[in-house]
Parts: structure tokens; sequence; C-alpha cells
């Protein structure tokens, strides 16, 4: 099962890569980038350390984070080759450390990384306590791990007809349109309506093992940064 789950997701990225920055600027209002940026504002990468963004896309979390900090070394791991060609090709992509691997199952020895990120991935791995075990073996002492991804709209608010409305309607027409791909973007709503709430993804990570666990949500609930820390 986790092995037809993680062929699925490759080969759903691998079809829309090529539209993938461009639709997620649209499904956000363009404020994607904001918290990609707030995002790593919590991961205080180290001068020099070497940092690791896991589920990397096409790079807007490395790059964000090459050009603010130019000597931290950042190493990109991403399941689909095409997302990593595109990346690599984009401005600073040089500078880039790009690796095809799989988040359940990272190639990297043990505390190497002095901060492991990542940007709309937790979602879509087979195993989320897998995923964050991984994070937490490859990333030193003293290290900080941050997760920015969608979460489930609360039902109990004033928002909830227009946030399902935009989830259920308006990004599977954007898929359709812009990707010819209508399917991946019914993904989208389907997986962030299963994922864990907020609350639970926070659970999990200090049952793993991460201290001083916190979050944020953003966009009327739909999405959060969760970062906490190996002491």
């Amino acid at each position: 099962m986790d092995r037809e789950k993680t062929r699925q997701v490759r080969q759903m990225f691998s079809r829309i890569a090529y539209r993938y920055d461009l639709l997620n600027r649209l499904m956000t209002f363009g404020q994607d980038m904001r918290w990609r940026r707030e995002a790593i504002s919590h991961l205080q990468p180290d001068t020099e350390g070497m940092v690791l963004d896991l589920g990397a896309g096409t790079g807007d979390i490395s790059l964000l984070i090459q050009k603010r900090h130019p000597k931290v070394r950042v190493v990109a791991a991403d399941l689909t080759p095409q997302m990593i060609y595109r990346g690599n090709r984009r401005t600073l992509g040089g500078m880039v450390f790009w690796v095809v691997a799989d988040a359940s199952y990272l190639p990297f020895s043990s505390e190497v990384f002095r901060g492991v990120i990542s940007g709309y991935l937790l979602r879509n791995v087979p195993d989320v306590a897998q995923s964050l075990h991984e994070q937490y073996r490859v990333l030193a002492q003293g290290g900080r791990v941050v997760s920015l991804d969608t979460t489930p709209p609360r039902r109990n608010t004033l928002f909830y007809p227009f946030i399902r409305f935009h989830l259920r309607v308006v990004i599977p027409l954007l898929g359709r349109l812009l990707a010819g791909d209508a399917a991946a973007y019914r993904y989208l709503p389907d997986s962030t309506e299963q994922f864990l709430t907020a609350e639970r993804l926070a659970d999990k990570m200090q049952e793993v093992g991460f201290q001083g666990v916190a979050f944020v949500r953003r966009m009327l609930g739909t999405m959060a940064i969760h970062w906490g820390k190996k002491t």
C-alpha cells in the first residue's frame, strides 16, 4: 500500500511539474511565498550549516534559503525527477545540491543536517510518523525541523462554505484549465481534508521526540506552519 501511494504521488507530480509553481501562486492568491519565508524564519538556519529541504519540488524554499543565507549548504530532496529538473534550471538552482529521494527512507547518514524543512510534503507521504522519524534521524542535536502544509479547515467557522467551494470547485477548475489535469487538483482538497489536524500533527512530532513543538495557522485556518527542535 505504501509503495502504491508513493508511485501514484510520483506520477501525479511528474504530470503537473511544468505548471506546479504557477498553480501554487494562483491557488493561494500569491501568499504561498510569504508562508515559505515565514517557515524559513522558524528554521533559523546557521551561517554555514547544512539544511535539508525535503519534498523540495522545484525548489522555492531551497532557493529562498540560498538567497538569504548564501553560506548555508542546501540539499533539496524530492521524489519526482521532473520537479528537480525544473528546479535545477532556475536562478541559483546550480548552487543547491539536488537529490531524488523518498521522504520515508532518506539516503543520508544520521545527524548530518542543522535544519530540516518541508513545504507541502507530509500530507503526501504514506506514513507521517515514518517520515518524521527519518527527519529526526538525519537532524543534528540542537537542529530545528519545520513543516509548512495544508490542514483540514475547521467546520465551525463562518468561512467554511467559502473554503470548501475554493477547495472543491476553484482548485480543480484551475488544474483542468492550466495543467489539463483536474484529477491531480482534486487530489489536493481530498488530501487536505483527510490529513491530520494541526493539533494532531503537533502531537505526532512530539511522539517522535521533537521538543518545543508549536504551530500557527494561516489562510483562514487552511495552512499550518509547525516547528520543533531535536534536543
